[in-house]
């Protein structure tokens, strides 16, 4: 199912590349001169993945979200991401 999700994250990106699963679990994406890496964590961590972009830097994700943010940010260089902040406060200002 990941690889579908990432499958269909390149159509909606408007990239052209190709996702496929490996015998080992892991996913490679490749788009243009680029190849990227998502396999499990190991277990016990506080991270749920690695992404490895270009075979040189490993970096973990948390969720399939931070997946997606990443494996964009490596593909498409006008992506502008956007942090977004959750914090308790009033609903209605005092």
């Amino acid at each position: 199912m990941v690889c579908e999700l990432l499958t269909q994250s390149l159509v909606a990106w408007r990239l052209s590349g190709s996702v496929r699963g490996t015998t080992d679990g892991s996913i490679v994406i490749s788009c243009g001169a680029i190849d990227i890496t998502v396999e499990a964590a190991p277990p016990n961590g506080p991270f749920r993945w690695m992404v490895t972009v270009g075979g040189r830097r490993r970096r973990p994700a948390i969720s399939l979200v931070a997946v997606l943010r990443q494996v964009r940010t490596a593909l498409d260089p006008g992506y502008a991401k956007s942090n977004v902040r959750i914090a308790v406060t009033p609903l209605v200002p005092s």
